[in-house]
């Protein structure tokens, strides 16, 4: 799961960097309120934590315009201010949720769960193709032979994958999903671990294979 993280206090945005890549989500992290908005209207995240003091604009200013641009992303504000007028001003402008500054990592971690639940429960947590599943909850590949806990990148790979199966997924869309659209990794990363999961798939047995075709990217397919 991809997320922005717009917090202008550095040290405290490489901290929830760390912490979050460690939980299993790819972070895009800026610094003030302008490269939010352009972060968000040319990139696909599931999901948004935005401080509300920034510079050049505000949280609530780029909140309010994300959602006037019909974005409805799971946004989830990040404030030092307490008052409660905030707090409604925030989530009258359409933010999911609120959190004040300082808050446990363990609280913000369940806030983000929550606020995309919607996105990672649209009818079952677990993803289903041939005879794989893949649990988003505890990044657990299985079949009937085994199964396997998937790193970051390799579960984000498999969840676009299994999400849309028998897709052809070009290298590019694997690229601005995961790494970010402006990251400067070659796109020979993107075959690295699809050669990755395509080991597990073979060490469980499975008849699920990641097919490729040449130039134009991947799919997923269930064989006899």
């Amino acid at each position: 799961m991809r997320l922005l993280l717009a917090e202008d206090e550095k040290e405290l945005s490489k901290a929830l960097v760390t912490i979050l890549e460690r939980n299993q989500y790819s972070i895009d992290a800026v610094y003030d309120g302008q490269e939010a908005l352009e972060y968000l209207e040319n990139g696909d995240y599931d999901g948004a934590i935005l401080d509300i003091m920034m510079p050049k604009r505000d949280g609530i200013s780029v909140l309010r315009e994300v959602r006037r641009q019909g974005n409805q992303i799971p946004i989830l504000m990040l404030t030092a201010k307490a008052e409660v007028d905030d707090k409604v001003l925030g989530l009258d402008t359409g933010a999911n949720d609120y959190l004040t500054k300082p808050f446990a990592m363990k609280e913000l971690l369940a806030r983000i769960r929550a606020m995309t639940r919607v996105c990672t429960e649209s009818g079952n947590s677990v993803l289903r193709f041939g005879d794989i599943s893949l649990d988003r909850a505890t990044f657990m590949l299985s079949s009937e032979s085994g199964d396997f806990r998937l790193a970051n990148k390799e579960f984000q790979m498999l969840e676009l994958l299994m999400s849309n199966p028998k897709q052809l997924i070009p290298t590019e869309r694997f690229l601005q999903k995961i790494w970010g659209y402006d990251s400067d990794v070659e796109p020979n990363v993107v075959w690295v671990y699809i050669s990755y999961l395509r080991k597990k798939l073979s060490a469980l047995h499975s008849r699920v294979q990641i097919k490729a075709s040449r130039n134009l990217g991947y799919s997923l397919e269930d064989t006899p």
